[in-house]
Protein backbone atom coordinates (compact mmCIF):
# COMPACT_ATOMS: atom_id res chain seq x y z
CA UNK A 1 0.00 0.00 0.00
CA UNK A 2 1.69 3.21 -1.16
CA UNK A 3 1.60 6.39 0.89
CA UNK A 4 0.28 8.24 -2.17
CA UNK A 5 -2.69 5.89 -2.53
CA UNK A 6 -3.47 6.07 1.18
CA UNK A 7 -3.30 9.85 1.13
CA UNK A 8 -5.61 9.98 -1.89
CA UNK A 9 -8.21 7.83 -0.13
CA UNK A 10 -8.07 9.96 3.02
CA UNK A 11 -8.32 13.18 1.01
CA UNK A 12 -11.29 12.21 -1.15
CA UNK A 13 -13.35 9.97 1.15
CA UNK A 14 -14.74 10.43 4.64
CA UNK A 15 -14.97 7.70 7.28
CA UNK A 16 -18.70 7.14 7.87
CA UNK A 17 -21.03 4.24 8.79
CA UNK A 18 -22.41 2.09 5.98
CA UNK A 19 -26.18 2.73 5.63
CA UNK A 20 -27.30 -0.92 5.63
CA UNK A 21 -24.44 -2.25 7.78
CA UNK A 22 -23.88 0.53 10.35
CA UNK A 23 -21.63 -1.77 12.38
CA UNK A 24 -18.97 -1.05 9.74
CA UNK A 25 -17.41 2.32 8.87
CA UNK A 26 -15.82 2.98 5.49
CA UNK A 27 -14.02 5.79 3.73
CA UNK A 28 -16.84 6.92 1.42
CA UNK A 29 -17.00 9.75 -1.10
CA UNK A 30 -19.53 12.52 -0.49
CA UNK A 31 -19.74 13.50 -4.16
CA UNK A 32 -19.59 10.45 -6.45
CA UNK A 33 -19.41 12.03 -9.89
CA UNK A 34 -16.55 14.41 -9.13
CA UNK A 35 -14.37 11.63 -7.74
CA UNK A 36 -15.26 9.36 -10.66
CA UNK A 37 -14.12 12.02 -13.11
CA UNK A 38 -10.95 12.69 -11.11
CA UNK A 39 -9.78 9.08 -10.98
CA UNK A 40 -10.54 8.51 -14.66
CA UNK A 41 -9.10 11.82 -15.78
CA UNK A 42 -6.54 14.03 -14.10
CA UNK A 43 -5.33 11.54 -11.48
CA UNK A 44 -4.69 8.60 -13.83
CA UNK A 45 -6.15 7.75 -17.20
CA UNK A 46 -5.49 4.02 -16.81
CA UNK A 47 -6.91 3.60 -13.31
CA UNK A 48 -10.18 1.70 -12.77
CA UNK A 49 -13.26 3.66 -11.63
CA UNK A 50 -13.36 4.35 -7.86
CA UNK A 51 -15.55 1.42 -6.87
CA UNK A 52 -13.76 1.51 -3.49
CA UNK A 53 -15.31 4.87 -2.55
CA UNK A 54 -18.93 3.73 -2.35
CA UNK A 55 -20.97 1.13 -0.48
CA UNK A 56 -22.55 -0.65 -3.45
CA UNK A 57 -25.83 -2.46 -2.97
CA UNK A 58 -24.46 -5.95 -3.59
CA UNK A 59 -21.69 -5.50 -1.07
CA UNK A 60 -24.04 -4.04 1.53
CA UNK A 61 -26.46 -6.95 1.19
CA UNK A 62 -23.71 -9.56 1.36
CA UNK A 63 -22.06 -7.85 4.34
CA UNK A 64 -25.44 -7.72 6.10
CA UNK A 65 -25.98 -11.43 5.45
CA UNK A 66 -22.52 -12.37 6.73
CA UNK A 67 -22.99 -10.18 9.81
CA UNK A 68 -26.34 -11.81 10.58
CA UNK A 69 -25.07 -15.34 9.82
CA UNK A 70 -21.55 -15.44 11.29
CA UNK A 71 -21.54 -19.24 11.22
CA UNK A 72 -20.99 -18.99 7.47
CA UNK A 73 -17.44 -17.70 7.92
CA UNK A 74 -16.51 -18.20 11.58
CA UNK A 75 -13.20 -20.04 11.89
CA UNK A 76 -12.82 -20.29 8.10
CA UNK A 77 -10.45 -18.83 5.53
CA UNK A 78 -12.37 -16.30 3.42
CA UNK A 79 -11.66 -14.76 0.03
CA UNK A 80 -13.42 -11.50 -0.87
CA UNK A 81 -13.23 -11.19 -4.65
CA UNK A 82 -13.13 -7.72 -6.28
CA UNK A 83 -13.30 -6.32 -2.78
CA UNK A 84 -13.78 -2.63 -3.59
CA UNK A 85 -13.96 -0.82 -0.24
CA UNK A 86 -13.40 -4.05 1.70
CA UNK A 87 -16.90 -3.93 3.18
CA UNK A 88 -17.60 -7.64 2.75
CA UNK A 89 -14.10 -8.61 3.87
CA UNK A 90 -14.45 -6.50 7.01
CA UNK A 91 -17.85 -8.02 7.77
CA UNK A 92 -16.30 -11.49 7.45
CA UNK A 93 -13.43 -10.57 9.76
CA UNK A 94 -15.86 -9.13 12.32
CA UNK A 95 -17.90 -12.34 12.11
CA UNK A 96 -14.90 -14.39 13.22
CA UNK A 97 -13.25 -15.62 10.02
CA UNK A 98 -9.90 -17.28 10.65
CA UNK A 99 -8.37 -15.13 7.89
CA UNK A 100 -9.66 -12.81 5.19
CA UNK A 101 -7.99 -12.15 1.85
CA UNK A 102 -9.37 -9.21 -0.14
CA UNK A 103 -8.25 -9.04 -3.78
CA UNK A 104 -8.48 -5.98 -6.04
CA UNK A 105 -7.08 -4.80 -9.38
CA UNK A 106 -7.02 -1.15 -8.26
CA UNK A 107 -4.16 0.09 -6.07
CA UNK A 108 -6.43 2.74 -4.58
CA UNK A 109 -8.89 0.02 -3.59
CA UNK A 110 -6.12 -1.97 -1.92
CA UNK A 111 -5.23 1.13 0.08
CA UNK A 112 -8.88 1.73 0.95
CA UNK A 113 -9.34 -1.87 2.13
CA UNK A 114 -6.31 -1.59 4.41
CA UNK A 115 -7.41 1.76 5.83
CA UNK A 116 -10.99 0.57 6.32
CA UNK A 117 -9.91 -2.64 8.03
CA UNK A 118 -7.72 -0.65 10.41
CA UNK A 119 -10.57 1.75 11.14
CA UNK A 120 -12.79 -1.20 12.08
CA UNK A 121 -10.16 -2.91 14.21
CA UNK A 122 -9.91 -6.08 12.13
CA UNK A 123 -7.24 -7.76 10.06
CA UNK A 124 -7.76 -8.13 6.32
CA UNK A 125 -4.98 -9.09 3.93
CA UNK A 126 -5.45 -6.64 1.05
CA UNK A 127 -3.89 -7.93 -2.17
CA UNK A 128 -3.33 -6.23 -5.52
CA UNK A 129 -3.83 -8.44 -8.58
CA UNK A 130 -6.15 -10.16 -11.04
CA UNK A 131 -6.74 -13.77 -9.95
CA UNK A 132 -9.81 -14.52 -12.06
CA UNK A 133 -7.91 -16.87 -14.37
CA UNK A 134 -6.47 -18.71 -11.36
CA UNK A 135 -8.21 -20.29 -8.37
CA UNK A 136 -9.29 -19.40 -4.86
CA UNK A 137 -6.20 -20.86 -3.22
CA UNK A 138 -6.89 -22.21 0.26
CA UNK A 139 -10.13 -20.25 0.71
CA UNK A 140 -12.94 -22.14 2.44
CA UNK A 141 -15.57 -19.51 1.57
CA UNK A 142 -15.62 -17.11 -1.40
CA UNK A 143 -17.63 -13.88 -1.28
CA UNK A 144 -18.26 -11.37 -4.06
CA UNK A 145 -20.40 -8.23 -3.95
CA UNK A 146 -21.81 -6.62 -7.10
CA UNK A 147 -19.48 -8.23 -9.64
CA UNK A 148 -21.89 -9.01 -12.51
CA UNK A 149 -21.98 -5.49 -13.95
CA UNK A 150 -20.60 -6.32 -17.42
CA UNK A 151 -20.68 -9.32 -19.72
CA UNK A 152 -16.90 -9.78 -19.80
CA UNK A 153 -16.57 -9.49 -16.02
CA UNK A 154 -19.53 -11.80 -15.41
CA UNK A 155 -18.10 -14.58 -17.57
CA UNK A 156 -14.72 -14.49 -15.84
CA UNK A 157 -16.23 -14.27 -12.36
CA UNK A 158 -18.62 -17.16 -12.98
CA UNK A 159 -15.81 -19.43 -14.16
CA UNK A 160 -13.73 -18.49 -11.12
CA UNK A 161 -16.60 -19.09 -8.69
CA UNK A 162 -17.45 -22.42 -10.29
CA UNK A 163 -13.85 -23.59 -9.84
CA UNK A 164 -13.97 -22.54 -6.20
CA UNK A 165 -17.32 -24.20 -5.55
CA UNK A 166 -16.28 -27.45 -7.21
CA UNK A 167 -13.14 -27.42 -5.05
CA UNK A 168 -15.36 -27.31 -1.95
CA UNK A 169 -15.59 -23.59 -1.13
CA UNK A 170 -19.15 -22.21 -1.11
CA UNK A 171 -19.46 -19.04 -3.20
CA UNK A 172 -21.93 -16.31 -2.22
CA UNK A 173 -22.64 -13.14 -4.17
CA UNK A 174 -24.66 -10.02 -3.50
CA UNK A 175 -26.42 -8.61 -6.55
CA UNK A 176 -28.98 -5.80 -7.05
CA UNK A 177 -30.44 -7.15 -10.28
CA UNK A 178 -27.51 -6.53 -12.62
CA UNK A 179 -28.24 -7.66 -16.15
CA UNK A 180 -25.36 -10.13 -16.42
CA UNK A 181 -26.04 -12.26 -13.34
CA UNK A 182 -26.77 -15.85 -14.53
CA UNK A 183 -29.63 -16.43 -12.10
CA UNK A 184 -30.18 -20.01 -13.23
CA UNK A 185 -26.82 -20.92 -11.68
CA UNK A 186 -27.72 -19.63 -8.20
CA UNK A 187 -30.01 -20.28 -5.25
CA UNK A 188 -31.48 -17.30 -3.40
CA UNK A 189 -30.55 -17.00 0.29
CA UNK A 190 -31.97 -13.59 1.23
CA UNK A 191 -33.27 -10.34 -0.26
CA UNK A 192 -33.08 -6.82 1.15
CA UNK A 193 -34.06 -3.25 0.31
CA UNK A 194 -30.67 -1.52 0.40
CA UNK A 195 -30.04 2.26 0.49
CA UNK A 196 -27.78 3.37 -2.37
CA UNK A 197 -26.29 6.66 -3.67
CA UNK A 198 -28.92 8.12 -5.99
CA UNK A 199 -26.22 9.76 -8.11
CA UNK A 200 -24.89 6.32 -9.04
CA UNK A 201 -28.01 4.16 -9.20
CA UNK A 202 -30.73 6.72 -10.10
CA UNK A 203 -32.78 5.41 -7.17
CA UNK A 204 -32.40 5.64 -3.40
CA UNK A 205 -33.16 1.99 -2.61
CA UNK A 206 -32.38 -1.16 -4.57
CA UNK A 207 -33.85 -4.61 -3.99
CA UNK A 208 -30.74 -6.73 -3.59
CA UNK A 209 -30.36 -10.48 -3.33
CA UNK A 210 -27.76 -12.71 -1.75
CA UNK A 211 -27.20 -15.81 -3.86
CA UNK A 212 -25.28 -19.06 -3.45
CA UNK A 213 -23.74 -20.62 -6.54
CA UNK A 214 -24.61 -24.19 -7.45
CA UNK A 215 -21.73 -26.34 -8.67
CA UNK A 216 -23.93 -28.28 -11.07
CA UNK A 217 -25.43 -27.40 -14.45
CA UNK A 218 -28.14 -24.72 -14.80
CA UNK A 219 -31.42 -25.91 -13.36
CA UNK A 220 -29.81 -28.73 -11.39
CA UNK A 221 -30.59 -29.07 -7.70
CA UNK A 222 -26.95 -29.57 -6.72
Amino acid sequence: MSELSSAFVRLHARLTPVPFVPEVRLHQADEPIGLWELTEGEFSTDRPPPFWAFAWAGGQALARYVTDHPELVAGRRVLDLASGSGLVAIAAARAGAASVRAVEVDELAVAAVALNAEANGVRVDAEFGDILDSDAGDAEVVLAGDVFYSDAMARRVLRFLLRATRAGAPALVGDPGRAFLPRDRFDELAAYDVPVPEALESVRVKRTTVWRLRAGLPGASS
